[in-house]
């Protein structure tokens, strides 16, 4: 039996073993979905009533209405400013309570990666409020 383990095919048979000892739980989980959603999706087609298509159920509605006038209209560019400084300081917030609840724990060469990152937050920062000063583009 010793022998079977140092050839390659009981090396092989081995680690394919123990690969599938690993997925086992993920392979479990893939099967219980397969047969949970299975016969759901099967079910609800059978019981579910059967009616004749409609032409008004594929017009366009905006809210039970139909639409009127033109489909493209002019994009107001108001807000744009908030919005980017809005989407800079929610990303830069993210990024820095995740740097400082571990902060004790990382080395002191870990401050450079986030001084470069909070570089580069504020430089957008600072051009969201380049833009916000410039009215003749509104």
């Amino acid at each position: 039996m010793h022998r079977f383990l140092y050839s390659p095919i009981g090396l092989l048979a081995a680690l394919v073993g123990e690969a599938a000892t690993s997925f086992s739980p993920v392979l479990l989980l893939f099967g219980f979905a397969v047969v949970a959603t299975g016969p759901t999706l099967i079910i609800s087609r059978m019981i579910a009533p059967r009616r004749t298509s409609n032409p008004v159920k594929f017009l366009p509605m905006d809210a039970g209405q139909v639409p009127k006038g033109e489909g493209r209209t002019h994009f107001m560019m108001q807000y744009y400013a908030f919005v980017l400084m809005f989407v800079v300081f929610d990303v830069m917030s993210i990024f820095l309570y995740a740097w400082g609840s571990s902060i004790s724990s990382l080395p002191k060469s870990a401050t450079l990666p986030i001084i470069g990152f909070l570089a580069v937050m504020f430089a957008a920062f600072a051009y969201a409020l380049y833009q916000a000063g410039r009215k003749d583009i509104w």
